[in-house]
């Protein structure tokens, strides 16, 4: 089968490692890929914006899946396009990306089916915004309304800097259009996490759960990032609280009848961000595509094989019983560019690799002469898999110091429990 994977990151190349081991026999290509997928796949230099050159390759190659990453291509309707065409696409449509797109149609429809969540405010005027912060309790959380690439939400401990990130976001547009309009949100304390699920014809597939760390630097500290490191543990009797998965499955439920009530026709993932607070759990935000870095953890975890989980996710046949799941436990740490999430030096070398290790490529192309380097913020996200998670973390960050580069930094307290 010729498969078709849009997107440059981790995330995609996580998802090519996986469908290589299919059972059946694969033809993988990714658009525009990376230095890590160019290996083993077929990378083709077509940007994931491109759609008419998107789909005259997938055209001309008689591509027979594909596969879309990223969240831009999906909100801005890639998936139509290709469904239009006849081509097998796994993603959810133009309309049900919008649940990623707009971070107030999110809260309309956690509120509209009663689903917990923070209380919020959403406006576009910032006398309204600035009004609305003096009377909140703080901290208080501001997030742009559109697509920021993880780093729209501000957490205000001061209304000095509540102001001045409403200023930010409102008046000098340092998000563009993304903030034509703010949420503002009230501050859950606890803990975060990750939940995926495949949808499949708005039925609701959970994956095993995933925790990532959105903070630079080491005790969850420094501005926030798209994650920069994470794990993911075995269901088992000590990693499990019956009452918290009980609230789960029932927010799992409301979130089904809310799509079917709203007459989406999703198909695709949904990943759901839980803030676990003294043992409730509330929806933070929804994603409309695999997590990156969630997704390098949860794929080499998932037994099934990808390819039948994708086909039946599309025939709106998906059980829970098609997913297996591994005992072992997963670490990944994302080794980034020095200054990330904020200005930071490109293309710069990256020494050495150690050979036949488990070690997705965020980031990363090569130069004239070959040589691997950075082409991005998050560069690379070595993984490994162990029977206890403690011994997951040592085998992860063992490879970590195995690779060299000027460029490169990572937190070193990835799921140090």
């Amino acid at each position: 089968m010729k498969i078709l994977i849009i997107g440059a990151g981790g995330r995609e190349h996580a998802i090519a490692w996986k469908l290589a081991q299919s059972n059946r026999p694969v033809d993988i290509f990714l658009a525009p890929g990376n230095a890590g997928t160019a290996s083993d796949y077929t990378n083709v230099p077509i940007d994931v914006m491109d759609f008419d050159r998107l789909l005259d390759f997938a055209l001309t190659e008689a591509i027979e899946l594909v596969i879309v990453g990223p969240e831009d291509p999906l909100c801005a309707g890639i998936v139509d396009l290709f469904q239009e065409a006849g081509i097998a696409v796994f993603g959810p449509d133009k309309i049900s990306a919008q649940l990623e797109a707009s971070k107030d149609l999110t809260k309309q429809f956690l509120n509209k089916y009663q689903i917990p969540t923070a209380n919020s405010f959403t406006t576009a005027d910032y006398a309204q915004a600035k009004a609305y912060i003096n009377q909140a309790d703080l901290p208080i959380v501001i997030k742009a309304d559109g697509l920021c690439k993880g780093k729209g939400v501000v957490i205000c401990h001061s209304l000095e800097a509540a102001e001045t990130t409403l200023k930010d976001m409102l008046l000098d547009q340092s998000f563009g259009d993304s903030a034509s309009q703010v949420v503002i949100e009230d501050y859950l304390d606890g803990y975060e996490q990750s939940l995926l699920c495949f949808v499949s014809n708005n039925q609701l597939v959970p994956m095993e759960t995933a925790q990532d760390y959105k903070k630079a630097f080491d005790g969850d500290l420094g501005p926030n990032t798209g994650g920069v490191g994470v794990y993911s543990l075995p269901r088992t009797p000590e990693t499990t609280d019956p009452a918290l998965e009980a609230q789960i499955k029932a927010i799992l439920g409301q979130i089904e009848r809310g799509l079917i009530a709203e007459k989406f026709s999703f198909y695709g993932i949904l990943f759901i961000g839980f803030m676990i607070q003294d043992g409730q759990a509330k929806v933070l935000e929804f994603n409309v595509r695999f997590g990156d870095p969630e997704t390098e953890v949860l794929l080499p975890r998932l037994e099934s094989d990808l390819l039948t989980v994708f086909e039946k996710t599309l025939a709106g046949t998906l059980k829970p019983t098609d997913l297996t799941w591994s005992k072992q436990a997963a670490v990944g740490v994302v080794l980034y560019s020095k200054g990330y999430p904020g200005a930071y030096d490109n293309h710069v070398a990256i020494e050495s690799l150690p050979e036949g290790a488990l070690i997705f490529h965020n980031g990363t192309t090569t130069d004239e002469a070959g040589q691997l380097i950075t082409n991005g913020g998050r560069v690379l996200t070595p993984v490994a898999l162990a029977d206890d998670i403690q011994s997951a973390r040592q085998a992860a960050y063992k490879l970590v110091d195995q690779i060299h580069g000027a460029s490169l930094t990572y937190r070193t307290d990835i799921a140090k429990l």
